[in-house]
């Protein structure tokens, strides 16, 4: 199986990806550990601060070490050098806020995965003729499920995600579903900024506990 098939088949089948980023070691090493005991075996780390990079190379080393089957993303890709720097550290996927050809070329072309954002036709349409078959509809929020179904027949070969302002509702979610997406990004609204402050890392099990069961009972 392709790299790119086996982290697509598993955000597919996870129904979410959740996506974070915590400046202190410490902190992103727990929120890992906790949303890996509640079932989560794709996560995607977020390139927002000087810290990200060296937080990212002790998360490859504590899933090497104690979680098996994860794979470790990284997002907010915004350039071939963010690009390298992280898939020398380990990352199994990048994903971007935006379009970025010479990435979207480089995963293509050596069986990476890659989800690039994008919030209108043309963006999909570029995507899509660079050999992108998973895009994140960002943000998630501002576009609404209108979008998706508006526009997801021109784009039959393609799986969709949104991500940004997905709530962990059973309603918010099961619209984003019934357009016609195969997962949805889940950030702050899940591993927010609140429960990482105060290290509430039960909470954040049980949460992302609760947000797999729903995914699983609105495709049902």
């Amino acid at each position: 199986m392709s790299k790119t098939k086996q982290v697509t088949d598993l955000i597919i089948e996870q129904g979410m990806l959740p996506l974070y980023f915590n400046p202190d070691t410490a902190i992103s090493l727990d929120v890992l550990r906790a949303i890996y005991r509640a079932g989560i075996k794709a996560v995607e780390y977020t390139n927002r601060g000087e810290a990200a990079l060296a937080n990212f190379k002790q998360m490859v080393a504590l899933r090497n070490a104690e979680m098996p089957g994860l794979l470790l993303g990284v997002g907010t890709i915004k350039n071939m050098e963010q690009a390298n720097d992280y898939l020398l550290a380990g990352a199994d996927f990048l994903v971007s806020p935006g379009f970025v050809p010479d990435v979207a070329a480089h995963c293509v072309g050596n069986d990476i995965f890659y989800a690039p954002g994008c919030m209108t036709p043309s963006e999909i349409i570029s995507a899509e003729n660079a050999g992108i078959k998973f895009i994140k509809l960002f943000p998630g929020n501002m576009l609404g499920t209108e979008f998706l179904t508006t526009i997801k027949d021109i784009f039959p070969k393609l799986l969709f995600m949104p991500t940004g302002g997905v709530d962990t509702t059973h309603e918010n979610i099961e619209s984003w579903f019934k357009a016609g997406v195969c997962a949805v990004g889940m950030g702050s609204k899940l591993i927010s900024k609140k429960l990482m402050e105060a290290k509430d890392y039960a909470t954040m099990e049980s949460e992302t506990k609760k947000v797999l069961v729903l995914i699983s009972q609105i495709r049902k």
